[in-house]
């Protein structure tokens, strides 16, 4: 067994754990596993270890590996920020995309996805920290913004992602994920339905699923340590 399919059994028995915990179906949570900076061997290894969902955060990267590993039965999610010259790459190459906080973006999405593939699966990304400098959008303007959403062709609303920054215990992580949680909430009573809240990485994920969480996005408990700066979408 190779170190990957082990660090996923690892990340599986904690998924287990936190759902047990939480007195949730294992079920309603799935792991993306968050490939950045790795290449298609790693990927491979989890794949053969059964992992079939990958989050991506850099587009060029994300689009040379979606390409080489096309034979695979796999699902891409765009978990980076996108800017609108590359909207057209993440249109044509992905299945999945967390990161809308324009609806420009979410606009350009819709016209450039081919007709050929199914609707673009997309969660809104909201900034329950209220940093003016982080991506998202503010959690009071989110239900404007997805009702704009799921009103374009070729795009499907499926959910809400955030990234809180990193709290000092499971208590504050749980409090600062709770309010991503009410903005998720918030967008069902008024008539969107959504099913998917992604939220939790290696270091927090048994705080989200405490809190709701159903995609938890983890890349150094599965892949180790990157050679280069660690983002916080992972």
């Amino acid at each position: 067994m190779t170190t990957i399919e082990k660090n996923l059994q690892r990340v599986r028995e904690r998924v287990d754990a936190a759902c047990r915990a939480a007195g949730r179906d294992r079920d309603t949570v799935a792991v993306l596993a968050v490939s950045k900076t790795f290449g298609t061997l790693d990927i491979t290894q989890a794949h053969t270890a059964g992992q079939i969902a990958f989050g991506e955060n850099y587009i060029q990267e994300a689009v040379q590996k979606i390409t080489e590993l096309r034979h695979l039965p796999l699902v891409w999610h765009c978990i980076g920020p996108i800017q609108s010259n590359k909207t057209r790459l993440v249109a044509e190459h992905f299945d999945w995309v967390h990161t809308v906080d324009r609806f420009k973006i979410a606009q350009r999405l819709s016209e450039q996805r081919p007709a050929q593939l199914p609707p673009l699966q997309i969660c809104i990304q909201v900034n329950v920290d209220g940093g003016a400098s982080k991506s998202g959008v503010p959690s009071e303007e989110a239900l404007a913004l997805a009702h704009q959403v799921a009103a374009l062709p070729n795009l499907r609303l499926r959910g809400v992602m955030s990234i809180p920054e990193p709290a000092s215990d499971f208590t504050v992580a749980c409090a600062v994920f709770a309010k991503v949680k009410a903005v998720f909430d918030d967008l069902n009573v008024n008539g969107l339905a959504l099913d998917t809240l992604s939220m939790g990485m290696s270091a927090d994920l048994e705080a989200a699923i405490e809190s709701g969480s159903t995609l938890v996005r983890v890349g150094t408990a599965i892949f180790g340590g990157r050679p280069s700066a660690i983002s916080a979408t992972a």
